[in-house]
């Protein structure tokens, strides 16, 4: 038996002073349990909130994409600078080291080519498959006003449904539909719908009036980096996104197809996490990238 403690030990057990119980620092996700928690807290860093996501996922309907011939070549040096990595799980398979420690946000649907009809996606990777390859959050393409809307719904409502039982958040990533604009009402309803329907977060496009989107969404909002823009352009438009509300970029071509890639990645991490603005990003895009020319 161990021997009494007699001593008076009261003062170390600190009765003076509440237990601490903070709050997650995630808009709307401190409900969720530890393990939910945690990996959202892997991919949006815990002290500005906010992520930088690299996406080169597109060769699940687009093959070989401009820059994403040899992502072994092209992306793998960029991966260090990211705070999660959007994939698919091919990719991620074949050739990301394990040995590297980024979050992971794995595409989960799929189905048609650029030669088809996008919206007719169905789900595409298990959730055992992607706990088995240890990721922070699953992506679901959802396309409001497409032609198999309720079919993509349905699909990242039953993909909520069964990743909830493992603590995995589903991003829900919104498709411009044929026959709508894409402006803040039609952002902001599309938003809306995958948050109310169990979206962690939500991926969407930068829009005007795009602080209304934002403030009607229950979840962080990620912006799409779209299409390829001139750097400074990428740079004012992630700014502007982090301005009016959003909580991070998930930038594909405008890093990746940059003339200098780190260069920008950096740029766009300084804007993100720590407020630069759009003209100071581009002049240290611009130094860095003279420091390899």
């Amino acid at each position: 038996m161990p021997e009494a403690d007699t001593s008076d030990r009261k003062k170390e057990y600190h009765l003076e002073k509440p237990q601490q119980s903070s709050a997650f620092f995630l808009k709307g996700s401190n409900s969720h349990d530890w393990g939910f928690q945690n990996r959202l807290a892997r991919v949006f860093n815990p002290l500005s909130g906010k992520t930088v996501m690299l996406a080169f996922d597109h060769g699940y309907f687009q093959g070989p994409t401009t820059g994403l011939e040899r992502i072994d070549v092209t992306i793998l040096p960029l991966a260090q600078y990211a705070d999660a990595l959007m994939l698919t799980r091919g990719v991620l398979r074949s050739l990301i080291p394990p040995a590297l420690t980024n979050s992971i946000v794995m595409r989960a649907t799929g189905g048609p080519s650029i030669l088809k009809e996008l919206s007719n996606e169905r789900l595409a990777v298990s959730v055992e498959d992607a706990v088995r390859m240890n990721v922070a959050a699953m992506a679901v393409q959802v396309y409001i006003g497409g032609e198999y809307e309720t079919q993509t719904v349905h699909n990242m409502t039953s993909l909520v449904d069964e990743a909830n039982r493992y603590g995995i958040p589903v991003l829900g990533v919104t498709a411009v539909g044929k026959e709508l604009t894409r402006d803040a009402r039609y952002i902001g309803l599309a938003t809306r719908i995958c948050a109310e329907l169990g979206a962690a977060f939500v991926k969407t496009y930068f829009v005007p009036e795009f602080e209304t989107v934002t403030a009607a969404c229950p979840v962080p909002i990620v912006i799409a980096g779209g299409k390829k823009l001139p750097e400074l352009d990428a740079l004012q438009m992630a700014y502007d996104a982090i301005d009016q509300g959003a909580s991070g970029v998930d930038m594909g071509r405008n890093i990746f197809q940059s003339d200098d890639p780190i260069a920008m990645i950096k740029s766009v991490r300084e804007v993100v996490h720590n407020g630069m603005k759009p003209q100071e990003a581009y002049e240290l895009y611009n130094t860095l990238k003279n420091e390899t020319a």
